[in-house]
């Protein structure tokens, strides 16, 4: 289920998932510890965490390939779709409904092949939904914050070809689940 992103949630952005496994118990103990005192402040010490914490899968040269939550969580590494499942999780664990989006970007530079980047929606009640990119800053060039009133996604779509799809998913999306699950390690994505 998707959602424009003007249109509030429904209890698919609550939902615990195989790869949005927020009732496993790590990923509990964490969200508890990243209450705050409202979910704006919730959201923002989850955000912070994930994007500090979780070590980007390309930038820190890592082989290991997460997807699942608790696995992003156990291991310490994700790609940017892998990172955002753990973001969703720990505010899903902490009752704040989130989702995934996408972008379609070039490799490098103006020109084919693409990729899909992953990032993240969170539904904040004062504002509607407000999408964050948790990828880390850890990359030259790329500052991520959580701005809620102010877009702050890794990459912009600049180049032809490229674009960031408007739609707020419940789920991930399943063929980007297939292509991570069936990937051996990172040095296969990176060829």
């Amino acid at each position: 289920m998707h959602v424009n992103q003007y249109h509030p949630p429904v209890a698919d952005f609550l939902m615990n998932t195989k790869v949005v496994d927020y009732n496993h118990r790590q990923i509990q103990i964490l969200a508890v510890s990243l209450s705050g005192q409202t979910p704006l402040i919730t959201a923002k010490n989850c955000f912070d965490w994930v994007r500090d914490h979780i070590e980007h899968s390309m930038d820190f040269h890592r082989e290991e390939v997460t997807c699942k939550a608790s696995d992003v969580l156990r291991i310490g590494t994700g790609l940017c779709t892998a990172k955002s499942h753990l973001l969703v999780a720990l505010w899903r664990a902490n009752q704040i409904p989130a989702g995934f989006c996408y972008q379609r970007l070039t490799l490098d530079g103006p020109n084919p092949p693409y990729c899909t980047h992953g990032f993240t929606a969170v539904w904040l009640d004062d504002r509607g939904w407000y999408r964050c990119d948790a990828r880390g800053n850890s990359k030259l060039g790329i500052h991520c914050a959580f701005t809620p009133g102010q877009e702050n996604l890794a990459y912009p779509a600049i180049y032809n070809g490229e674009r960031i799809y408007p739609e707020v998913w419940a789920e991930p999306w399943p063929d980007l689940l297939a292509a991570m699950e069936n990937l051996p390690n990172i040095s296969q994505y990176r060829s």
